[in-house]
């Protein structure tokens, strides 16, 4: 029997507004039943504001006058179902006993049905189908995911889920982001979410320390800070990854790369060349690494390091590390850096660092001109120019005394290309440059672009038009990339060819 069948359908125009109480079953069959045997409450009289539940306390009465629910004003339908759903929880949450957590499974949900009919029976508020529905769909995201938000996360149209307090969520679809009418009921049932995503990485979140980086069980990236360092409510920001692994020639269709700088990059990488992946914010730096990564030969050994673990490595001989925060006390921290230092140890033949941020870069140039090499990163830059400015600043941070033109031939010396991503003004991500790292000359690094990202223009619409082209140089390490197999045709950096047209 469906679920709108057991709790009677909708009520009819003939029907009285106010339901029966809750039928309390015979003792034969309480025994034996899953469902609490509480008694049924009076109903509420329809002065009598709602009760909200409070953080990891159970309501002790429904949040709803008895009667059908109508739209009041536009918005108080959904805010009152949106209460009702979350006292059912507590209720729920309530008959489970000590059992915390509660799988997504047949049983569980034969289980959730039984109870939500007679806790919704309980409430004494009548709902129409569509609501009904609507109402045990919001109790299984809460109980089996992460509450309102759920919709949007399993929406693979949505890359950013973006939480400004309890009243205002944004996402981003297409590279546009856009306020949706998805609401919270409080600060406190924001951080039930919050709990709820960091509770199974052993993370911490309090007014002590009131920020966090963590992950979803599919990897997606999650940042949340609390009050006092968030004014307006509990905040949280997640970065979706897609749940298809992208590949290079997904970049290509996108319009991220062309074939020729997609096989240039491949060749580079399987060349075991250093390279850095910079880009701005949300410009899509990890998933251009994970696409590099793919391209690391089956049979060399990786170590990834991460502060939260996103990167989705194809080959089978990979060690996956993530840094640790510090306990309550204040001890126990490994860094990115400890990190980096102790990868040396363990016989890496490529080391990837998810993303490079102060002190680990001076430990990661060091182990690029040790004999690691092809190893990949990223960092946060808007040039190749800036890119290398970025690293020398962050290498000072490891806090040794040497002087800057000493870590600028570091950074000249282990770096050999630098792939520059970036989102445009309409939401696109592209390849913006591919520069080869030359040298010093002097006090200067010298850079070569080999790629560069042209504006053409804008289409009606407002969408950018570009041209992803060569430079028409051949970059210096040619010799490397020989020595490995690959003796690229001119026409991929360029070069007229007699009788053929420009790649």
């Amino acid at each position: 029997m469906s679920l709108l069948k057991r709790l009677g359908g909708a009520p009819q125009p003939n029907e009285p507004s106010t339901p029966p109480s809750a039928p309390t079953p015979p003792p034969a069959e309480a025994a034996h039943s899953t469902t609490p045997t509480e008694p049924p409450r009076p109903a509420m009289p329809a002065s009598q504001p709602p009760v909200q539940s409070g953080f990891g306390t159970a309501a002790s009465a429904p949040p709803a006058a008895s009667g059908v629910i109508t739209s009041d004003a536009g918005g108080a339908t959904d805010q009152r179902i949106l209460e009702l759903s979350l006292w059912i929880v507590d209720r729920v949450q309530g008959s489970m006993g000590n059992q915390t957590e509660l799988k997504r499974t047949a049983e569980s949900e034969r289980m959730l049905q039984d109870r939500f009919t007679n806790y919704y029976r309980q409430s004494g508020i009548n709902l129409s189908d569509a609501q009904v529905k609507k109402l045990y769909e919001m109790v299984t995201d809460e109980l089996f995911g992460f509450g309102p938000i759920e919709p949007l996360l399993r929406d693979d149209a949505v890359s950013e889920v973006m939480v400004n307090g309890p009243n205002t969520v944004y996402v981003e679809q297409r590279g546009r982001v856009s306020l949706t009418p998805i609401r919270f009921a409080s600060d406190d049932h924001v951080l039930k979410v919050i709990d709820r995503i960091i509770r199974p990485l052993g993370r911490r979140i309090d007014r002590k320390w009131p920020m966090v980086d963590a992950r979803l069980p599919d990897g997606s990236r999650v940042n949340a800070i609390i009050p006092p360092c968030s004014i307006d409510g509990p905040t949280i920001t997640i970065r979706k990854f897609s749940k298809k692994k992208l590949e290079v020639t997904d970049l290509i269709r996108f319009g991220s790369m062309t074939e020729q700088m997609a096989e240039f990059l491949r060749a580079c990488v399987v060349s075991r060349l250093n390279i850095v992946v910079s880009g701005g914010t949300g410009s899509g730096k990890t998933t251009l690494l994970n696409v590099l990564s793919n391209f690391i030969p089956e049979e060399d050994r990786i170590v990834t390091i991460e502060d939260s673990a996103e990167l989705k490595l194809g080959q089978d001989h990979v060690v996956r590390l993530e840094a640790k925060p510090a306990e309550i006390d204040g001890t126990g921290r490994v860094s990115i850096n400890d990190l980096v230092i102790n990868s040396l140890r363990m016989r890496p033949e490529r080391i990837v660092i998810g993303e490079c941020r102060g002190g680990e870069t001076m430990a990661m140039l060091q182990a690029m001109n040790t004999g690691h090499d092809g190893s990949l990163t990223t960092l946060h830059a808007n040039t190749p120019r800036d890119a290398c400015a970025r690293m020398e600043t962050m290498a000072m941070m490891a806090g040794m005394d040497m002087p800057l033109k000493v870590i600028r031939e570091q950074v000249a010396s282990a770096v050999d290309l630098i792939v520059q991503q970036t989102r445009l003004e309409d939401g696109q991500r592209k390849v913006a440059y591919v520069t080869e790292v030359q040298g010093m000359e002097g006090d200067v690094v010298v850079l070569q672009d080999i790629f560069v990202l042209d504006m053409k223009g804008k289409t009606a619409d407002g969408k950018l038009i570009t041209e992803l082209r060569p430079t028409g140089t051949r970059p210096r390490f040619t010799s490397r990339l020989e020595a490995h197999g690959f003796k690229l045709p001119p026409s991929i950096f360029g070069a007229q060819v007699p009788g053929q047209g420009r790649w």
